[in-house]
């Protein structure tokens, strides 16, 4: 449904993309993960034919977003970060619109209205002017005026901004069941929101895709870079002091203390890592409690990516 090929994107001497591939297929959900500034709002706009691209080719449902972007915006529905709304019209009256502004009328303008509402919660704000909503049903809102023309195909930027935890995991199945007909790429700084919601996860740094695959695959491929959790019986300021002669040592974190014994994270390089803790442990005569790895978030994964990226730019 959307096929992204070799885009970059200038804003001066800028590069803010640079040679971006992917490929989204139907009824599929794509995370897009980035920190600030990484390229993910750019490229989201380059897809909803927004901005142009300075070099590369992105089609959707076959279409060229150069070549026919009316078209192409036909299909699209569109959440931006900034979340655009016309404050002073009512609610009711401005998902009419957005609508009308889609081609819909009559009944079948009515029956998607209906569902948008029910869809996004907006029930008992629908007579209410936009400027009176809180920022949640601002958001609300937005998602159902891109759904409202009942778009092959979504591009959700940061689309749980301002919800409660309530409303997040409401807007989550949402987003779930709207994926058996539709295509949705969302972009979302809340890793967890990814972990749950995602078929595959793309993340971008410095306008350059580091990694893509499903969450099992990225964990699997960063396997050698898990948390090993150590637990240790032993003065604290010994064993913070001590673990920094470990070989391959990168960072070291004491969670906690607990029935006399100290609870760490550590992170390191080399095949021997845990063997080089554990002896560590030995040659200071510390009771070791626990020692063993820990399955990597996507959290830990995005940050080892992000860093490691960031290195490989600096050195280059």
């Amino acid at each position: 449904m959307i096929r992204v090929e070799a885009l970059s994107k200038d804003y001066g001497p800028v590069r803010a993309l640079d040679s971006v591939s992917f490929e989204v297929e139907k009824n599929q959900i794509l995370g897009f993960l980035g920190p600030n500034g990484a390229g993910k709002s750019t490229a989201m706009k380059i897809i909803t034919t927004y901005l142009a691209p300075t070099e590369g080719k992105v089609t959707v449902d076959g279409l060229s977003v150069v070549d026919h972007p009316i078209e192409v915006r036909r299909r699209i529905g569109y959440l931006p970060e900034s979340n655009p709304l016309y404050v002073d019209m009512r609610v009711d009256d401005y998902l009419r619109f957005c609508g009308k502004a889609r081609g819909m009328e009559g009944s079948g303008l009515e029956r998607r209205l209906a569902f948008v509402v029910e869809a996004a919660g907006l029930g008992k704000v629908l007579k209410k002017e936009i400027h009176e909503l809180s920022k949640g049903f601002k958001q609300r809102t937005g998602l159902a005026q891109a759904l409202i023309h009942d778009p092959a195909i979504l591009i959700l930027d940061e689309p749980t901004t301002g919800l409660d935890p309530l409303q997040i995991i409401e807007i989550r199945r949402l987003i779930q069941e709207l994926a058996k007909e539709k295509t949705i790429i969302f972009s979302t700084h809340i890793l967890q929101e990814v972990s749950s919601t995602t078929d595959r996860v793309a993340i971008i740094n410095r306008g350059r895709i580091i990694a893509d695959g499903s969450v099992s695959e990225l964990r699997h491929q960063h396997r050698d870079g898990r948390p090993l959790r150590a637990s240790f019986v032993a003065p604290r300021a010994e064993i913070e002091s001590r673990l920094q002669s470990v070989v391959g040592l990168q960072d070291c974190r004491v969670l906690g203390e607990s029935d006399g014994a100290v609870n760490v994270s550590l992170r390191g390089q080399g095949a021997d890592f845990s063997r080089h803790v554990a002896e560590v442990a030995r040659d200071s005569q510390w009771t070791v409690l626990e020692l063993a790895h820990t399955e990597s978030t996507l959290e830990d994964i995005f940050i080892q990516l992000v860093q490691k990226s960031g290195e490989v730019t600096a050195h280059a």
